[in-house]
């Protein structure tokens, strides 16, 4: 046999290589474009095809409403009653005349959101140098007229235990009213949400908003975390007297929505998508670097058959 046979010989071996790379390649492609395809279109119930959903870049209806418009200066009604966390009729205006106030605009039973702003809030508290009592108040209002006291106390105790300052407690408040007194407080700060009854939820932007000890709005802070010295900031401003500048809104809505079920099933099918289509570019990736390592060891068995370079 000479040197031309024996390398013909070993590219014939090198073929069936390369075949069974490319159909392992065409078969994991076509397995994963089946399971995107399952998941996609799996029918809810047997032989049942729902219809065509809605885009995702379509505007949620019920989000025109939602949002915040910035009242700087606005002073909120104070003789506005309201229940605390004992039971106890208060006004929002007992709260108020020697500090800043700290107000959150939550519902106690939010699946989402509104436990991360009270989170983030904690967390932003415990970062300061200052404390509820000496240099703030905290006042937490639901906006859902539904809730009762003993919903404001759990969510208070846990708040005060993640707070870590039990000398804290009688300037952290937790409130619930009437719809009457929530619409006034929340119209006065510019808070705009909406219920929606099909699936029992608040649609709702996520922020706090700082008042000063005359019960004026200084300030507003944006999202689920507040960095200390931003809040820090504020409590100073609006110790002070001071109104902050009106800042580009960059909100969160707290929401839980599909245009047709009401579920995250838009959501779970986007990252389904996303990991299915970055499957096929590592694998065209890996089928590209194949085909260049077969043809480069194609091109130097060739060169040394023919002793050309």
């Amino acid at each position: 046999m000479n040197r031309h046979d024996a390398v013909e010989q070993q590219m014939d071996r090198s073929r069936p290589r390369f075949a069974r790379l490319c159909l392992g390649v065409l078969f994991s492609v076509t397995s994963v474009l089946s399971v995107v395809s399952v998941a996609t279109a799996q029918p809810s119930t047997p032989k049942y095809v729902p219809p065509p959903g809605k885009v995702a870049s379509e505007q949620i209806p019920i989000l025109k409403d939602v949002g915040i418009d910035q009242k700087l200066n606005e002073k909120i009604p104070l003789d506005t009653p309201f229940t605390d966390e004992t039971g106890k009729d208060v006004t929002l205006g007992q709260f108020f005349g020697s500090r800043p106030v700290v107000l959150a605009l939550v519902y106690y039973e939010c699946p989402m959101l509104c436990t991360q702003v009270l989170h983030g809030l904690v967390g932003s508290l415990e970062g300061i140098s200052f404390t509820a009592g000496k240099e703030f108040e905290v006042v937490v209002v639901s906006f859902d007229p539904g809730e009762t006291p003993a919903l404001a106390a759990d969510r208070k105790q846990y708040f005060l235990r993640r707070y870590g300052h039990p000398a804290a407690a009688p300037y952290v408040h937790f409130l619930t009213g009437r719809e009457t007194s929530i619409k006034a407080l929340t119209s006065a700060v510019g808070f705009r949400y909406a219920y929606d009854a099909e699936i029992d939820q608040f649609a709702h932007p996520a922020a706090i908003t700082l008042l000063t000890a005359e019960g004026r709005v200084s300030r507003y802070l944006y999202g689920i975390e507040f960095a200390p010295r931003d809040l820090k900031l504020a409590l100073v401003e609006a110790s002070e007297g001071k109104i902050g500048s009106v800042v580009e809104q960059i909100l969160l809505f707290c929401y839980h929505y599909d245009p047709e079920s009401g579920k995250y099933g838009l959501v779970i099918m986007n990252f389904v998508r996303l990991a299915a289509a970055l499957t096929v570019i590592a694998l065209g990736t890996s089928v590209f670097l194949s085909l260049r390592r077969e043809r480069r060891h194609h091109n130097a068995v060739r060169t040394t058959a023919t002793g050309t370079r």
